[in-house]
């Protein structure tokens, strides 16, 4: 059985997620409850940081598209944080997750490019 789980930090109103371990098949259903359980609608952002995912598989990006599709219901922002150098990078580019959401490199990137929406609301 694989192994994966959440660790959670908070930069105002932008929640970052920080996935460690394979999310798979066994463990990415739980992994999104865990997710969606920590986004209040107060949360402006979410910021999935996938720099310590050492496995990614189709269930793992299913539930990146899920965690998007749930947050644009609530008007909220969703961020990846994907590095080259990581495991899961080549599985989300050739899946063509990179032309569909906003990846970027590093976690300060990302909450650069939140931080005016977080104030906004």
């Amino acid at each position: 059985m694989s192994s994966a789980r959440a660790e959670f930090s908070e930069h105002g109103e932008i929640v970052v997620a920080t996935l460690i371990g394979e999310v798979d098949l066994a463990n990415a259903s739980p992994l999104g409850e865990v997710i969606a359980a920590r986004l209040s609608n107060d949360v402006v952002s979410l910021v999935l940081d996938l720099h310590a995912v050492s496995y990614l598989d189709s269930a793992g990006i299913q539930l990146i598209y899920r965690l998007r599709e749930d947050l644009r219901a609530r008007a909220q922002e969703l961020r990846l944080v994907v590095p080259e150098s990581c495991a899961s990078h080549a599985t989300l580019r050739l899946a063509g997750v990179e032309h569909q959401l906003n990846c970027l490199q590093t976690l300060g990137e990302a909450l650069g490019q939140l931080e005016g929406l977080d104030s906004g609301r």
